[in-house]
């Protein structure tokens, strides 16, 4: 097996990290403590294509494979976690659109969604039916040529300040489970969307995360993603994607939490000597770099399995997001740990990185969700040897 990135990977992580660099990285705890969403700069991501990394080309995407995609995010994420995590989030709803739209979308929208001159938000999670998917109740009824939309959606991050919204709701009657849902792409500012405030959060806090209403909005049926029904089918490949992207997200914030505590180490003194000449502060490097690589490793493992059209990707993607973002938030509590009482004021990252980790532990399926994903498909015979 080779764990090189190809020349092409090499470049791609080099263009990420040169654009997160100087785009983002001074700006980010600006951004964090305002509470605001740079969505100029996401559209400069953008025009370097990052707006539409795995949307094929044939859309006015980059085309590039899921373990490309972790390459440059993980650089992007170095810079900012929480304006990173949006951007993929805009990928994962850019993706479905291009990948499942008929021909008229996938020309008028998604090649605008791709180049980032709309910016997209994922709704899927409702207030009753957040880890219990395929339960949700925002209704699709058909009228004609259209869809009428009713429901609620939560925790929807973008919200107000994007152009597309990509809506799962019910088509099936009550009780029809996953297989009563469709996928739709609608304009944001249709008439009937109202949007609550936005949350005060935790970390995330350079993207917005509001409520929003549908009230008798009316879809065009040319907007449906797909064939009535397919919507949870669509939603979980793109899910497969997205807990990839989460991960990686993680991966940056941990890397970059990683080296300005070696930094840190070498620049502290305490009892006339660097931190960096304690051996228990050594061994606690070593562990979070151990499980910051093994933890890259699973990632890019993943990301390849679902390149692959792998059977076993979807079970691959949630082993490696529940382990990423694990891993990745006490790598990044443990650098605050290193920097004493310095970790925990503003003058320094730290705080940021472990407030806008901790979420990934939460969204595109909690953890425990994904130990339920994993488990029960290793219950199955013949699958745990079948990862060998």
């Amino acid at each position: 097996m080779n764990f090189d990135l190809t020349e092409d990977q090499l470049a791609f992580r080099e263009a990420a990290r040169a654009f997160a660099e100087k785009a983002m990285a001074p700006h980010a705890a600006k951004w964090d403590a305002e509470h605001v969403f740079p969505e100029e700069v996401i559209r400069e991501a953008g025009d370097m294509g990052f707006c539409g990394i795995y949307t094929p080309e044939a859309q006015g995407g980059m085309g590039l494979s899921r373990l490309d995609t972790s390459v440059i995010v993980e650089e992007l994420a170095a810079a900012c976690p929480s304006t990173a995590a949006y951007i993929t989030i805009h990928n994962m709803a850019t993706w479905m659109v291009a990948q499942f739209g008929n021909a008229d979308i996938q020309k008028q929208i998604a090649p605008k969604m791709a180049s980032g001159e709309w910016l997209g938000s994922y709704c899927l999670t409702e207030p009753g039916a957040g880890s219990d998917a395929g339960n949700l109740r925002t209704k699709a009824t058909r009228d004609g040529d259209s869809y009428v939309l009713n429901g609620s959606k939560v925790f929807i991050s973008g919200a107000g300040a994007t152009q597309m919204l990509v809506v799962m709701a019910r088509t099936g009657e009550p009780g029809s489970g996953p297989k009563g849902i469709s996928a739709f792409v609608v304009p944001a500012d249709s008439d009937g969307i109202h949007y609550g405030k936005a949350e005060e959060k935790m970390g995330w806090n350079s993207q917005p995360t509001r409520q929003i209403t549908f009230e008798n909005v009316r879809v065009p049926a040319n907007n449906r993603l797909g064939e009535e029904g397919q919507g949870f089918m669509i939603a979980m490949k793109g899910l497969d994607g997205g807990r990839l992207n989460i991960a990686t997200c993680s991966l940056g914030g941990a890397q970059a939490a990683l080296l300005r505590a070696r930094n840190y180490m070498h620049e502290r003194e305490q009892f006339g000597q660097s931190l960096a000449g304690f051996q228990a502060l050594q061994f606690k490097l070593a562990d979070m770099a151990t499980n910051l690589v093994a933890a890259r490793q699973m990632v890019r493992l993943a990301a390849y399995r679902l390149d692959q059209g792998d059977t076993e990707a979807t079970l691959h993607c949630a082993m490696a997001k529940r382990f990423a973002t694990d891993a990745c938030f006490e790598v990044c509590n443990e650098a605050l740990q290193l920097h004493g009482g310095y970790g925990y004021i503003r003058e320094y990252p730290l705080e940021r990185y472990v407030r806008d980790l901790r979420v990934h532990q939460i969204l595109e399926g909690t953890n425990e969700i994904m130990r339920l994903i994993v488990a029960r498909r290793l219950l199955e015979p013949g699958v745990a040897e079948a990862i060998q």
